[in-house]
């Protein structure tokens, strides 16, 4: 049993929208967990963030972070998480250390410690000789590497990440990889959705699976290893959402390609 104070929680949590897309789901997530909440495109996954982050208020059932009901409170709850998403408007038009004094004030940081540890955050993820270049000129994945430190500049005790590896290169994603770990033993919650399934599997307390808005499985991954007999996560995640399909698909596409 954990011990630890529930700071994540939905009860028959639901949303349609021409069709339903979040299915009665039901969650219940303790401080300095990490969970990886994984699924295939359209199964509810970013849904689920942007509610729980108080972006989308209209819903059904509840939901509540850190004791703040999503739909009431939505302001109490964004002042005391960090967001990132995969593709966010970054204001390219400004340099990383405007960008980021914008965020900082967002979170009503003092002046002098957002510029301190803008520039050595940056200097971390390797983009301190870009700090006051436009990031018009910027690769994807130096864009995400700036809204990685904007989600977590102002050390919240929840972080929410949607794909966030996207357009990185090798070391930043191991770099971003041992963060999370990090931030876990400092006693932070993680709710980590991602298609890169070794990533989720290596860092999560938890797997949480979900497929056409359901929530399908729920467990450590030697629980959910257990109850498939499979050997990773890939294997286990193909199996739950009955995707079983991709060796013989992939060889029509090589029969197509080679016709």
């Amino acid at each position: 049993m954990n011990e630890h104070p529930i700071v994540i929680a939905t009860q028959h949590l639901s949303k349609k929208y021409e069709v339903p897309v979040l299915k009665d789901i039901n969650l219940t997530i303790h401080a300095g967990e990490i969970i990886g909440y994984i699924g295939p495109n359209g199964a509810g996954k970013s849904t689920t963030i942007k509610i729980l982050t108080g972006i989308i208020p209209e819903f059904e059932g509840t939901a509540s972070v850190l004791g703040f009901d999503v739909r009431k409170e939505p302001i109490e709850v964004k002042k005391r998480i960090g967001y990132i998403p995969e593709n966010a408007a970054l204001y390219d038009a400004l340099t990383p250390l405007e960008y980021l004094h914008f965020i900082g004030q967002l979170y009503k940081m003092e002046t002098s410690q957002i510029e301190k540890k803008a520039k050595e955050l940056l200097r971390i993820f390797s983009l301190a000789d870009y700090d006051d270049a436009r990031m018009t000129t910027f690769s994807k994945g130096m864009k995400q590497k700036v809204l990685l430190i904007a989600g977590m500049m102002h050390n919240p005790s929840i972080l929410f990440l949607d794909e966030p590896l996207s357009g990185l290169d090798a070391n930043a994603v191991i770099l971003v990889k041992e963060i999370l770990t990090q931030l876990k033993r400092d006693g932070k919650t993680i709710f980590y959705s991602s298609h890169i399934m070794d990533v989720v599997e290596k860092i999560s307390d938890r797997i949480i699976v979900i497929n056409k808005g359901e929530m399908i499985a729920n467990g450590t991954f030697t629980e959910l290893n257990a109850q498939s007999n499979n050997s990773s996560l890939e294997k286990i995640f193909t199996e739950l959402t009955g995707n079983h399909e991709h060796q013989s698909v992939a060889g029509e596409f090589i029969d197509i390609l080679n016709n």
